[in-house]
């Protein structure tokens, strides 16, 4: 049964994460976001408050909190700017999550350990120029020699890859034959450092949204890489990628949510202050109902997020209530912020209040971790019967409650 109170450390972390973003970025993000600027600082703070591992278990140098927490940091940090919750979903969820799952321990202990702790930054390597949404489009391959892997390709549209991230999960082509035949059990998995040989790297610049993130490409050229950094089996490449999706899409679906919530704070706020013909245009019906349809829009998101994250914490498959998570909050969330851009007039079409920002960041949810055209068909396949839910190979461990929880520190 779903417990829909949060627990002490629920509040204690979501209270922990609502002061820092309020505090070390909220002043400045005006700044940052007009000067396509990403403070690395912010990170180290990050850090500092375990939240770079927040629901990665103690042993592997997480803070050891469930995956409720994750969510609520996520919402946190987004409500504030979509570029701190790109951050939790590339090293966390993305990366760290997936190296929990699917890892060997020499791995965990090389990489997920550092990560954790927010000493290495993670990010994750898919998308390329020419393949998005379809994952088996990809051109990056990996050949054998010996005791490594020759690794050669371009990923593109990278959060974090610029001149951030330390260590890179990268999904390529070990098998020519299925690479023809378009099937994906010839793709594999592999953990790349920046470091190495042959690995280079640039940052993307004019986005429309996230201009206080971080966002790139990299490319490998005969790179080598031993081969113990292959994650899981040869061929099991693009389970593991949709594995790393389904991390990544709760974090989304958190982070839009806090989108909602600050379109509706915000506009809340601009509704009781604004006056027109006479009266506070919180008086007017229209106004009302947009402030109404924000509010059951948070509501809806929330919940359907919280149950993903129930479902997570008790090890159970969650791939449905996920996607359905991601679709609706990234979707509600758009709809919530172009809204609040209408609650605040002309006022709202200016950098001089949040409400535009909000619409410029929202815009990349709807894309990545799966469109919301896919996430669309892969609801109705769910409903028509035409897809199952079964667990992969390898699912997230549910969480493992520890004695204490004194790993996230108040601000």
């Amino acid at each position: 049964m779903i417990d829909f109170e949060l627990t002490d450390d629920h509040k204690a972390i979501r209270q922990t994460v609502r002061d820092f973003a309020q505090k070390e970025v909220a002043p400045r993000i005006k700044e940052l976001d007009e000067k396509q600027q990403f403070d690395r600082t912010i990170l180290d703070k990050m850090a500092e408050l375990n939240l770079l591992g927040v629901c990665i278990p103690e042993e592997y140098g997480g803070a050891g909190f469930d995956y409720i927490s994750l969510g609520l940091v996520c919402e946190e940090l987004e409500a504030v700017d979509t570029f701190m919750r790109v951050i939790m979903s590339v090293h966390t969820g993305l990366n760290s999550m997936t190296l929990y799952a699917w890892g060997t321990e020499e791995q965990k202990q090389k990489y997920l350990v550092p990560q954790a702790k927010g000493e290495k930054i993670a990010t994750y390597g898919l998308t390329e120029p020419g393949a998005g949404s379809d994952v088996v489009g990809s051109r990056s391959t990996a050949r054998r020699e010996g005791d490594e892997w020759v690794l050669n390709g371009e990923k593109m549209w990278i959060s974090l890859a610029g001149d951030v991230a330390d260590n890179f999960l990268f999904f390529c082509w070990t098998d020519e034959e299925k690479r023809r035949q378009r099937d994906h059990r010839g793709m594999s998995c592999f953990i790349v450092e920046r470091a190495m040989k042959g690995f280079t790297s640039g940052t993307i610049h004019g986005k429309l949204g996230i201009r206080a993130g971080n966002t790139g490409y990299f490319s490998l050229q005969d790179v080598r890489v031993p081969a113990v950094n292959m994650v899981g089996e040869e061929g099991e490449g693009f389970k593991i990628a949709m594995f790393a999706l389904e991390q990544g899409r709760y974090t989304v679906a958190a982070g839009a949510t806090g989108i909602i919530r600050a379109s509706r704070d915000a506009s809340v706020a601009y509704a009781l202050e604004r006056e027109t013909f006479g009266t506070k245009i919180a008086n007017h019906q229209l106004v009302k109902q947009k402030i109404a349809n924000m509010e059951a829009d948070y509501q809806m998101s929330h919940l359907l997020w919280l149950r993903a994250g129930y479902l997570k914490n008790e090890g159970k498959p969650n791939a449905r209530a996920t996607s359905l998570a991601k679709w609706q909050a990234t979707v509600r969330s758009e709809k919530a912020a172009s809204m609040a851009i209408e609650v605040h007039g002309a006022n709202g079409y200016s950098n001089d209040y949040p409400v535009e920002r909000y619409l410029r960041n929202c815009k990349a949810a709807v894309i990545y971790e799966g469109t919301r055209d896919i996430h669309t068909l892969m609801q109705a396949d769910w409903a028509l019967g035409l897809k199952g839910e079964k667990p992969a190979r390898k699912t997230l461990p549910p969480y493992r409650p520890a004695e204490s929880r004194d790993a996230v520190a108040a601000d």
